[in-house]
């Protein structure tokens, strides 16, 4: 942990464009979360965290994230619906309008790093508008040593103007908020929007061209823990899948919640210095992880208090992506630093709201590049406006939106690296057994945790007819028993007690898998082809 007490020294932002601004430099999470309070931008819940709205917007806006298009970018990026070209000329003259808007006034300054391997350190410098931006910063990103202060230089320049509202007309924006990387720059330009998640994932949007690109390193959209014995585990996963809950595990020490790199030299280290949790539904109980660590430095965003400030984590009335930020070392059990060697398993995380997938599955390598490119969970009724029943909802590498290289280039590197490391590769089901959402209830949180600490344990034994049963739509191996687990539960036919409402749910979403797929054949190998389900069976 870093003293909250990071130094004296001023600085200035003109080089940057912003004039005469009052600057508070790396100001302490205690004075940023004072400063948000005296300012009427937050209160305090009664756990000591600082509570927050962020306005309009309390999620990302994808449709509103641009990448420069120049020569770094021109011939690499995969460009499209997620990857939007936004123009140099552009690009520049709303840099300067922002960093006009932010002259003359009182800005929040973090000088922070990304990726805790010495050999991948990028220095990052953060001006906010807000002070609890400012804090989520220091929540969220790696932190220095008073000491390598006195020297920094940033590698990234974020600018993040919330107040700041672009002209669509005169700034080639679609809406008066954007989110824009510029690689020649190395400028994330952050406006119009309060949600704080644009500042990570700005960075992240970074990594995930830099690493590949420049250091053959493969950057991933995942959380990781490490046994005592020092084996990595790895967990892909979509929001609202686990991947927070189910790798902060008291048994096993936390490397990290969302953003890691795997490197050739087969470690895996984590970009950031905090974790960013869904809260909702959150309780001491079920999660007394993340719920402990909700606490003074920690900022909560979007929640609903009572006049004592008790959060009532059910409460949606705002938005469902209710979140926490914290820094990592409010978690007890963290591995210092935050990097693991010999990763021994992979878990893809899925929360399957049709009730067809099995709760744990091993995969082929083939199944595992076609299901990490497929990138598939649920969305069920009532998370976005005209859903009223279960939608499959695919991204690939479980982070199209973050990710603008072509998904089949990381899909390659992590076939490779799962070659090369001999790890296994698990697809675990979080979502609904029983039946369909409306009809079938959620997977239990003890028998996911069961499952998953099964296979980290060897428990689940070879690939065979006695230890498990191939599953006659995915082709998936989906183990017969498992050690606090009951048998029934373990094959989501038998919970459904309805075979053949079961087998055409089942082809349904197999055929979902097959359109999605459609555009990503071309780039496939025979192998990955393999693993793709079978859409040819009796029940249509």
């Amino acid at each position: 942990m870093v003293s909250d007490t990071q130094g004296s020294k001023t600085i200035s932002l003109n080089q940057y464009g912003i004039k005469n601004a009052k600057v508070n430099y790396q100001l302490s999470p205690n004075e940023l979360h004072q400063t948000a309070i005296e300012k009427d931008q937050g209160v305090e819940a009664s756990s000591g965290a600082l509570a927050i709205n962020t306005g309009e917007f309390t999620g990302r806006s994808p449709k509103d994230r641009f990448i420069v298009k120049d020569d770094i970018t021109r011939d690499r990026v995969w460009w499209g619906n997620i990857n939007i070209p936004f123009e140099p000329d552009a690009f520049q003259k709303l840099y300067d309008k922002v960093t006009a808007y932010l002259s003359e006034k009182e800005v929040y300054v973090r000088d922070a790093y990304a990726c805790a391997d010495e050999n991948y350190k990028t220095n990052i410098r953060v001006v906010n508008e807000y002070p609890w931006s400012n804090m989520f910063s220091y929540n969220m990103f790696l932190r220095p040593e008073i000491s390598e202060l006195e020297n920094f230089k940033e590698e990234w320049l974020i600018v993040n103007a919330p107040g700041f509202m672009a002209d669509p007309e005169l700034d080639g924006t679609r809406q008066h908020n954007f989110a824009i990387l510029d690689f020649t720059r190395k400028i994330a330009l952050i406006g119009g929007t309060g949600y704080t998640g644009e500042i990570k994932k700005g960075i992240f949007s970074a990594l995930n061209f830099v690493l590949p690109v420049f250091r053959n390193t493969l950057p991933m959209h995942c959380s990781a823990n490490v046994g005592k014995d020092g084996d990595t585990s790895i967990f892909f996963g979509l929001s609202g899948t686990g991947k927070t809950t189910l790798s902060t595990d008291p048994e096993r020490s936390l490397i990290g919640d969302d953003e890691h790199g795997w490197t050739n030299e087969n470690t895996v280290f984590n970009f950031e210095g905090g974790c960013y949790a869904k809260v909702i539904n959150l309780s001491g109980e079920s999660e007394p992880e993340i719920y402990n660590a909700i606490k003074k430095g920690a900022i909560l965003e979007n929640v609903i208090m009572d006049d004592k400030g008790t959060v009532d984590f059910e409460d949606v009335s705002i938005t469902q992506n209710t979140r926490v930020s914290y820094p990592i070392y409010h978690i007890d059990n963290i591995q210092v630093p935050s990097i693991g060697r010999n990763p021994k398993n992979i878990f893809f995380l899925t929360a399957d709201a049709f009730g067809v997938l099995p709760p744990i599955s091993k995969l082929t390598p083939g199944q595992a590049a076609y299901h990490f490119i497929s990138g598939y969970t649920a969305k069920v009724a009532g998370t976005e406006a005209g859903v009223t029943e279960p939608m499959p909802s695919f991204s690939a590498c479980f982070g199209a939106p973050f990710m603008p290289l072509h998904p089949t280039k990381y899909a390659e590197m992590l076939s490779r690296k799962m070659k090369e490391s001999g790890v296994n590769v698990w697809l675990i089901n979080t979502g609904w057994t029983g039946g369909p959402y409306g009809i079938g209830s959620r997977m239990k949180l003890k028998y996911t945790r069961a499952m998953i600490t099964a296979a980290m344990n060897d428990e689940l034994g070879e690939v065979n007819y006695e230890n498990y049963h191939i599953h006659s739509v995915f082709g998936v191996a989906q183990p017969r028993k498992c050690p606090n687990v009951p048998t029934e539960v373990l094959s989501p036919r038998q919970t459904w007690n309805n075979d053949e409402g079961y087998y055409k749910t089942a082809y349904k979403l197999a055929a979902s898998f097959k359109d999605n797929f459609k555009e990503f054949e071309e780039y496939a190998n025979e192998e990955i082809m393999a693993g793709a389900p079978h859409t040819d069976g009796h029940y249509k």
